[in-house]
C-alpha cells in the first residue's frame, strides 16, 4: 500500500483511491474468489487495497491507459504474480471477465459503460464506483442538478445498488449483479 501511495505522491496524483474507499474495497475483496478487476489503475492504490483484502485464490487485473504509468505500477507489483497490470484502455479488460468484483475508476467507463459492465460481472458480483459526493435526497442531486449517472445506477434492474457514504464528503455506489 505504501509503495502505491508513494508513487501517487511522486506522480502528483491528488485523487487516488481514498483510504475510506480502499477499506471498503479490501472488505469486499475478502468476500470474493476468482477474478477482481479495476478499470483505471492510476498509481495502483486501488489495486493495492483490493490485494490487501483478497484471498489466495483471487487474482486481480487492472488496466491503465497511460503506458508510462502502467509500467511504473507493473514494476510496483512485479513480485506479486496475482496482480496483472495491463497497459491499455479500460475496454481491454472486458474480454477478461467474468469478474467477481469490478472497481470502476475510469471516468469514461463510469459515464458510458453500464451495459458492458453488466455483461462482464458474474451474478452476485460487485461493482464499485467511487468519487461521488453524498446525496440525501431523491432524485440524487449534485451541484444543483439531478445526478443522472447515480440515478441510473440506483435504478438499473440488473443490479441492487446502494450509495454508501464512506466519509462526510465522499460516497461510493456499491452494486450487486443479479
Amino acid at each position: 500500500m505504501s509503495a502505491a501511495l508513494s508513487l501517487s505522491g511522486r506522480r502528483g496524483f491528488v485523487s487516488s483511491t481514498r483510504n475510506e474507499t480502499g477499506r471498503l474495497l479490501a472488505a469486499l475483496a475478502a468476500s470474493k474468489t476468482g477474478l477482481l478487476g479495476e478499470l483505471g489503475t492510476g498509481c495502483g492504490v486501488g489495486s493495492a487495497w483490493l490485494r490487501s483484502g483478497a484471498g489466495e485464490s483471487t487474482n486481480i487485473v487492472t488496466a491503465e491507459s497511460d503506458p508510462q504509468l502502467a509500467q511504473a505500477v507493473a514494476e510496483l507489483f512485479a513480485a506479486d504474480e496475482r496482480i496483472e497490470v495491463v497497459s491499455a484502455d479500460w475496454t481491454a479488460l472486458i474480454e477478461r471477465g467474468p469478474f467477481a468484483l469490478l472497481f470502476v475508476d475510469a471516468r469514461e467507463a463510469k459515464l458510458s459503460a453500464r451495459d458492458v459492465i453488466a455483461d462482464v460481472v458474474e451474478p452476485g458480483g460487485f461493482v464499485v464506483l467511487d468519487d461521488f459526493t453524498p446525496s440525501a435526497v431523491w432524485p440524487p442531486m449534485y451541484e444543483g442538478r439531478v445526478d443522472t449517472l447515480r440515478q441510473e445506477w440506483l435504478m438499473d434492474k440488473r443490479f441492487t445498488t446502494v450509495e454508501v457514504m464512506v466519509a462526510p464528503d465522499a460516497a461510493v455506489l456499491l452494486a450487486t449483479r443479479h
